[in-house]
């Protein structure tokens, strides 16, 4: 491994050359600079991992460069140095981005202790970073968050279906991501370059629906004054994804099971039949079959539309997904409101779980949404999170001081929770570091999320047994 580099910017050339030596012969890689504006023009060739700086120098002094160094992008820890009679301006430099400071005259193994701590930090900051880019990476799959067996599943039909030009149905309920599939369909064909072209059925009356998908020509209708084209023809050769399919009138649906049948249509007051090349992919919160059984939707075009179906669970069947989410939004949020929110307090992820989630993804999106601008802190306590979301609160014990008198269920339970909070919600991720199968963390994440909630959890062979690994893959 190469020595880390170090800056040290001090106009005392004796000092300076003092600490480089040390510096140097601990290992370290070592550029000096004898003032602020020197050490500036360093930064970007020489790229140290610390820049030890004095306070009080001529020309740039060492808050000044501290604070143009960051507007410049440097990620270096800095460390000040500073005599006793301005500690004052150490804190300052500390509140800028400093990570410690040091009294002058310097103690060598006091300047050792507190860079190699600095160092240590950075790194282990630096791998967390990391962590948290691979666990984005293994729990997504186009925007889509989640690494549960159901959500693998439906990543899988949507690859297989996805290089066919079939026509997708999916199914769900309200917020469970229906738009993320149609969009993953599309980027997963061959038909990714192309357009894809949104239509959300509910939106729209009858004859502004018809007018959207098909165009009308001039004249049409009142305040028709031009021609315009439909969203069948702005889709051509690209994804056309109809959303809540199943609120299209009677009428719509005869000239929608036209263009499925023979690929063919004319614009509203048109005479001229149009072709087109448009893979349609549809979505609903209905249940088709029972419409069709009411009469309320074509039953050839429910076969249609329904070549490969894809039935997205609720969020209250994946909950082992939750922690990964709230990770995501947790991120999100933050950086949109400016806030330093990156985790969650001690109770704040069992009260996620414990809830069945009604408005799936979007209701959680919401709650970490309003968390976060609630939030005091740097973690999310239950009472940032709605008042249906609030259970007991939360005692604030670590897992050391759990230990004494706990049985070992309880300190599971709070090595697992805490883990996944820890790795962003990643189940993969936090079998590795506690010894256990992917399986048992997603079953103790369901039975902790039963508990709560009063529920039984259903008994299979398969759960009672979580740490059974299948026979063949």
């Amino acid at each position: 491994m190469s020595a880390q580099r170090i800056l040290v910017v001090d106009d005392e050339d004796n000092a300076r050359r003092a600490i480089a030596t040390i510096l140097g012969e601990e290992g370290y890689e070592v550029a000096e600079a004898s003032n602020g504006e020197e050490a500036l023009s360093r930064l970007a060739d020489f790229s140290p991992a610390a820049v030890l700086t004095d306070v009080r120098m001529p020309k740039m002094d060492g808050l000044t460069f501290l604070k143009k160094a960051r507007e410049q992008g440097s990620d270096a820890t800095f460390i000040v140095m500073t005599a006793f009679a301005s500690v004052e301006t150490a804190v300052e430099a500390m509140r800028a981005g400093a990570e410690n400071y040091l009294i002058k005259p310097l103690d060598a193994n006091a300047l050792l202790v507190v860079l190699g701590k600095a160092l240590e930090k950075r790194a282990l900051t630096r791998e967390a970073e990391t962590l948290r880019e691979q666990v984005r990476q293994r729990t997504r799959f186009h925007n889509i968050i989640g690494e549960s067996p159901l959500l693998q599943a439906v990543y899988d039909v949507v690859r297989r279906a996805a290089t066919t030009r079939a026509t997708v149905l999916i199914l769900g309920e309200s917020g469970t991501g229906k738009e993320l599939i149609a969009q993953a369909i599309h980027q997963e064909s061959q038909r990714r370059d192309k357009p894809f072209i949104k239509v959300h059925c509910a939106a729209l009356s009858e004859n502004l629906l018809e007018s959207e998908i098909f165009g009308h020509e001039k004249g049409a209708f009142t305040g028709a004054m031009a021609r315009k084209e439909g969203r069948f023809e702005l889709a051509d050769g690209g994804t056309l994804f109809l959303d809540e399919i199943g609120e299209i009138s009677p009428s719509v649906q005869v000239k929608l099971l036209r263009v499925l049948q023979q690929r063919e249509f004319e614009r509203v007051g048109g005479t001229q039949t149009l072709k087109v090349d448009v893979r349609i992919v549809a979505a609903t919160h209905r249940d088709l079959t029972a419409e069709v059984k009411a009469g309320k939707f074509r039953e050839d075009l429910y076969y249609r539309l329904n070549v490969v179906a894809v039935t997205l669970p609720p969020l209250r069947e994946r909950k082992s997904d939750i922690p990964a989410l709230v990770n995501h939004f947790l991120e999100k949020y933050s950086d949109s409101y400016g806030k330093d929110v990156r985790g969650l307090a001690p109770g704040t992820l069992q009260a996620l779980l414990s809830y069945d989630w009604p408005g799936n993804i979007r209701e959680l999106e919401n709650a970490i949404e309003r968390a976060v601008v609630l939030a005091g802190g740097s973690e999310l306590t239950t009472d940032d999170l709605p008042p249906v979301l609030r259970g007991p609160r939360p005692t604030g014990s670590s897992p050391s001081s759990l230990i004494p008198g706990a049985t070992l269920a309880q300190i599971e339970r709070e090595a697992i929770l805490r883990t996944m909070e820890m790795v962003g919600g990643s189940t993969t991720r936090a079998a590795e570091i506690l010894g256990i199968s992917v399986r048992k963390v997603q079953y103790r994440l369901k039975e902790y999320s039963a508990e709560a909630s009063g529920k039984p959890l259903p008994s299979t062979e398969e759960e009672q047994n979580p740490e059974a690994e299948a026979t063949s893959e």
